[in-house]
């Protein structure tokens, strides 16, 4: 009976839908002014996925898109807050959608309150003034903001920037971003500006050579600008990932993370993606 019995499970097992594990390379936030928000996912599908489950974020969804790495159109169905997608052979999967569920409002002050496995990046409306953070933020770049995983808030106000000047280390209680984060933040962005071989990031010079001496970069990503600098400061993300012989999901993280510190610009082709440096 044993006998009979083993092939049928096997069978079984392999008719199966397999749901692989995959990565979510970047998650944003685009907040409007009335209160919703433009969710982006982009996900990294492991090799020979059939279906991914991926839960949204906020109860309520409109205009649901899911594309490949191309904009091609993805199947998918969308049940109980999970979001079933079958990537056939895409490489990455782009998700988004809107929901005016992740925000709230209470007076004049805004909150958008975020649960997430992975770090997410916020884009306030233009104006925005920040009067709370639950966190530190990861990098602060105009009104976009870069949280940590987990609970996380970032309470705000409709209305004109203002200066933080006269500010102390202390000073968290007025409006305005916490001059802590402001300071970790600046912390973060300030290495590597010395003389010798410049390009320039997001309006700063950055010495080149000195960069690759410094504890900014992790020694991959060094590694990667290395490579686009033999080889004329551009390359494709499969010719670099070889060469450094990485896993396709560390390359693309690595890529993520040189793109969103200004290194690199990342361009994307038909049949393949582009690496390019910075100038």
């Amino acid at each position: 009976m044993k006998s009979r019995a083993l092939p049928i499970i096997m069978i079984a097992l392999l008719l199966l839908p397999q749901v692989s594990a995959y990565t979510i390379s970047s998650l944003v936030l685009a907040v409007y002014p009335d209160g919703y928000v433009k969710t982006e996912y982009e996900i990294l599908p492991e090799d020979y996925s059939s279906q991914i489950e991926l839960p949204l974020i906020g109860g309520h969804y409109e205009n649901v898109i899911v594309e490949d790495e191309n904009g091609n159109p993805l199947d998918f169905r969308l049940e109980n807050g999970t979001l079933f997608i079958y990537p056939g052979d895409a490489e990455i999967v782009t998700v988004s959608y809107y929901t005016p569920d992740i925000t709230s409002k209470e007076g004049i002050v805004w909150t958008v309150n975020v649960s997430s496995g992975v770090p997410f990046e916020v884009v306030l409306p233009e104006g925005t003034v920040v009067v709370d953070l639950s966190d530190v933020p990861l990098e602060i770049n105009g009104t976009s903001i870069t949280m940590p995983p987990g609970n996380q808030s970032i309470s705000y106000v409709l209305g004109e920037s203002r200066s933080y000047e006269g500010t102390t280390d202390e000073d968290t209680s007025g409006s305005g971003i916490p001059v802590k984060a402001l300071l970790a933040t600046v912390a973060v962005l300030a290495g590597g500006a010395v003389a010798g071989y410049w390009f320039k990031i997001r309006g700063r010079k950055i010495d080149v050579e000195a960069l690759l001496e410094s504890d900014e970069l992790r020694d991959e990503e060094k590694q990667a600008i290395r490579y686009l600098l033999e080889h004329g400061g551009r390359a494709s993300q499969a010719e670099i990932r070889d060469a450094l012989g990485l896993p396709k999901t560390t390359a693309w993280r690595m890529f993520r993370r040189l793109e969103e510190k200004g290194f690199i610009k990342i361009i994307r082709g038909r049949k393949e993606n582009w690496v390019e440096l910075r100038r």
